[in-house]
């Protein structure tokens, strides 16, 4: 069941695009600007709108930290943000200047695609801000672009209808006409699907266009046979041209917006329509289904976002502390491994970790080599993050199994101690914990609550290896 929750009317014009963040939605219009809201209670986060482009903007999309959001104009040009207050970190200009209708982050954030009217497609590189490659499709303007889950290649469509599947050095892999009339939009599921004859593991692409169809894909990317498009089949349940389409983060559903008004909610595996929606009195140009929550997102000519949630259970929204409590790490499954992404924040690795067939078990055994050379993390302050909250998991295993003496405790957090300190009342806390007492004008022991004759921290390294030796031994 697919209720309506929220409408959002902000926007002067039409509204183009509609794009979600583990905590924020970010919507673009005809009105030049993108607008940018907090999933919480969906009020407009205070630097909102962003103001910057000088023509319509067609597109706006999060990179997979949710720290960065890029937007692309008809002024020729793909703006980069940082969501944490708005401010713009770049201008990116389509070389040849033309209109640009589309783009999007590579799964780890060291590619920005930007696609313009004029076929050009770039790739930026995030680090340096700089153009990295460009190409050509052969005819039509770019209209669509989708990053596969691992980030070894992307598909474009065009306004001649096809797609192309390049490499991440920008080498056209494949070419498949798909539309008659234009490619309007692509996407390809976070989940894999396996063949179970032959061992391969597909991605699942869906595209639409201007003939009123949604066409299911699969695609096989091996080093030793190249790439693979495999038409699946058809859907068929709109009166007109398809604009937009979008898979839900557990590839259970698609979602097709069109030009008929209609919000079509399909069942990938079996065809089936489960909801259709007709609230918006206008063509639907935009979908998108939330990361970790039951929501989707539809945005329309009539100047609306409409907010929809689902009954249904989502794999972000698992079980995740009864998973914890209840079943032993080590035993989790490549779904419990995801829930557990999402309740840490990292819903956007949880394609890469279902690629990687990521259970409990290899969880535990990651370490920042096989992030790096494996799982192809390439940023420095993702990988500590997905490190720091492995290390964490590590320690709630230890302290669940054996009880950590109470000296390796911080007396403020109650914690097991990483970096202990000695304060002037003789005990020992840990370092940060402490400096937060401190810097709150705190002038008092937190153990004897009489005054502190100096507020000089000292490293406790005797107390340090003890526990290090502690944890040593008891993850073994």
């Amino acid at each position: 069941m697919a209720t309506l929750i929220r409408t959002l009317a902000d926007h002067s014009d039409d509204v183009n695009y509609c794009a979600f963040s583990s905590s924020c939605l970010a919507t673009c219009s005809l009105d030049k600007t993108i607008r940018v809201y907090s999933l919480n209670n969906f009020t407009e986060l205070p630097y909102s709108p962003l103001k910057g482009h000088t023509y319509a903007v067609h597109c706006c999309c999060f990179s997979p930290s949710g720290q960065v959001l890029a937007s692309c104009s008809t002024d020729g040009t793909t703006v980069v943000w940082d969501t944490r207050d708005g401010r713009m970190l770049a201008v990116l200009e389509q070389p040849s200047g033309s209109p640009v209708r589309v783009c999007r982050f590579s799964p780890e954030s060291t590619y920005l695609v930007s696609g313009a009217a004029d076929g050009s497609v770039v790739l930026w590189n995030m680090q340096s801000l700089k153009l990295y490659r460009s190409g050509n499709v052969k005819d039509g303007s770019l209209a669509a672009c989708a990053f596969s889950p691992d980030g070894n290649f992307f598909v474009t469509g065009s306004s001649c209808g096809d797609l192309t599947v390049w490499d991440d050095k920008m080498r056209c892999l494949c070419n498949e006409k798909a539309h008659d009339l234009g490619v309007t939009c692509c996407d390809i599921s976070s989940q894999p699907i396996s063949d179970g004859e032959h061992g391969f593991r597909y991605f699942q692409m869906a595209s639409c266009g201007q003939d009123n169809q949604i066409k299911l894909w699969l695609i096989l990317f091996a080093d030793s046979l190249g790439i693979e498009l495999k038409y699946k089949c058809t859907f068929n349940g709109h009166s007109a041209p398809v604009l937009a389409c979008a898979f839900s983060y557990d590839g259970q559903m698609l979602v097709s917006g069109s030009v008929d008004k209609c919000v079509i909610i399909h069942e990938p595996r079996t065809g089936n329509t489960l909801h259709t929606l007709s609230q918006h009195t206008r063509y639907v140009t935009t979908c998108a289904f939330a990361p970790c929550s039951p929501l989707l997102a539809t945005g329309s000519m009539d100047k609306t976002v409409n907010i929809w949630q689902f009954d249904l259970k989502q794999p972000c929204a698992g079980n995740t502390v009864e998973n914890e409590s209840e079943v032993a790490v080590e035993d989790w499954s490549e779904d419990d491994v995801s829930g557990w992404l999402c309740a840490q924040d990292l819903a956007d690795f949880v394609g890469l970790f279902k690629i990687n067939n990521i259970d409990g078990k290899q969880l535990l055994n990651l370490t920042k080599e096989s992030l790096t050379n494996e799982l192809k993390i390439e940023s420095l302050g993702l990988r500590n993050k997905v490190l720091q909250k492995i290390e964490e998991l590590r320690m709630k295993m230890i302290s669940a199994s054996v009880p950590i003496p109470d000296e390796f405790l911080c007396p403020i957090t109650r914690e097991l101690m990483k970096d202990p300190v000695i304060a002037a009342d003789g005990y020992s806390y840990e370092k940060e914990a402490m400096e937060n007492w401190i810097s709150n004008k705190r002038r008092s022991s937190p153990m004897t609550n009489l005054p502190l004759h100096s507020l000089m921290l000292t490293p406790n390294r005797t107390l340090k290896m003890a526990i290090g030796r502690w944890v040593e031994t008891h993850q073994k």
